[in-house]
């Protein structure tokens, strides 16, 4: 089977700060040393990951990125945020061009990386149709007959004479899907856009990738949806501070991904990604049985305390606070919430140190791994955001004797397990 596309040692180099003249003069020195292949006279000067000490902060987005894609093959790119995913997808459609290395495209490419991206404002929907598919290297016929089949997939026909500009977010990554996906190119390149749409069209967007992966096109996807990534692609590129730290199954490139992103947890008390003022921080997480027990494992169906350790850093008493856990599982999907004022339970004036405990009855969880996000919030100051984590923790729970019948509900059957009772009626 033929390459559809080859990276080769994939590079891309950002320079922080205002672009001046001398800046100027020495990306010529750069480029005019690269053609005429000698060293980069300028390679070290401020970069902040060489350990440069140059007035201008630098870093390396992708560095040394090699793979190659087989036409018809569908490929998922994962990592955390700013792994360098968008700037290969960037690279990848040549909206912008590698520091070094090499990219070999062999077919028409597609590409939809924002909402919008290469619409004009000033145009209508139907012209901006137009405009696309002749930078796709359409002809007006072949776009005119395809016009109806993608105005009806975006929905959006009797908005279609209507300037861009007056579409919301939603319209205009309707209207880009739409047009990427049905200008038949052989590889097609998606980012995290599909978030911006309602469900319902993020179904068809997903069942229309399948589709053209089916019909033998290329298709290269980024998303944080784990569950998009193992029903949509046959393999995953792990990419991890601008490298690539794995390529193989999209089964166990999900799994490594998810390991990552579980490593983060260490000393909350450290970490740097919270959100909020930080008058109540969250230092710690533990997990105890019903006998006050820390525990590394729990089981379905068993009582659990989730035991959040916090310190404050204010001396406002902060009287009425909104604290919550929320559960999500290992494709990122949230299982169930949980708020100290679901039961109307207030913690009164609050000490400068201590515990927040939420019990948790009959554990409905079956086997396999979880995610914790955690937070407070102040009421009393309109719901004031005090901190908030997530993936704050990552536990493990194992198979139990939930029903009480002995028999256990296996981890793909469901996200939650429910009691019921059932009867006969004649």
């Amino acid at each position: 089977m033929s390459l559809a596309v080859k990276a080769e040692n994939i590079s891309k180099h950002y320079r922080l700060g205002v672009m001046d003249r001398r800046m100027l003069f020495e990306e010529v020195q750069s480029k005019i040393a690269r053609l005429l292949g000698r060293p980069d006279p300028n390679a070290a000067i401020g970069d902040k990951r060489s350990g440069g000490t140059g007035e201008h902060r630098s870093f390396w987005a992708l560095r040394d990125v090699n793979f190659s894609i087989k036409t018809g093959d569908s490929v998922g790119v994962l990592g955390r945020n700013g792994a360098g995913k968008s700037t290969l997808l960037k690279i990848l459609s040549q909206v912008t061009t590698p520091t070094g290395g090499l990219v070999r495209m062999n077919g028409r490419a597609a590409s939809l990386l924002e909402v919008g991206t290469g619409f004009h404002n000033e145009l209508t929907g139907r012209e901006n149709v137009y405009l696309n598919g002749a930078i796709l290297g359409m002809s007006r016929n072949d776009i005119r007959a395809r016009f109806d089949a993608i105005v009806d997939f975006s929905g959006i026909g009797e908005f279609i004479d209507t300037p861009v500009k007056r579409y919301s977010s939603g319209m205009r990554v309707r209207l880009a899907f739409s047009v990427a996906a049905h200008l038949d190119p052989e590889i097609l390149i998606v980012d995290e856009v599909l978030a911006v749409g309602d469900a319902a069209f993020q179904r068809k967007c997903l069942g229309s990738l399948n589709q053209a992966s089916r019909d033998g096109r290329t298709v290269i996807f980024v998303s944080h949806n784990m569950v998009a990534i193992e029903n949509l692609c046959r393999r995953g590129i792990l990419l991890e501070d601008g490298k690539v730290v794995f390529d193989g199954s999209q089964k166990e490139a999900v799994d490594r991904y998810l390991e990552q992103a579980s490593g983060r947890a260490g000393d909350l008390a450290h970490r740097t990604d919270r959100r909020g003022s930080g008058a109540v921080k969250i230092v710690g997480i533990d997990f105890r049985n019903a006998c006050g027990e820390t525990l590394s494992t729990v089981s379905s169906g068993d009582d659990m305390d989730v035991v959040l350790h916090y310190t404050k850093t204010t001396p406002e008493p902060f009287p009425n606070l909104s604290v919550f856990i929320a559960v999500k599982n290992h494709f990122e999907i949230g299982v169930f919430h949980q708020n100290n004022q679901f039961q109307g339970t207030s913690f009164g004036t609050l000490p400068e140190s201590g515990s927040f405990v939420c019990r948790l009855r009959d554990l409905p969880l079956p086997a396999g791994r979880y995610r914790l996000n955690v937070g407070v919030k102040s009421q009393s100051r309109g719901g004031d955001l005090l901190d908030q984590l997530d993936d704050a923790i990552e536990f493990s729970v194992a198979g139990g004797d939930f029903f009480g019948s002995g028999f256990e509900l296996p981890p793909q059957a469901g996200t939650c397990l429910v009691r019921g009772d059932w009867r006969l009626e004649k």
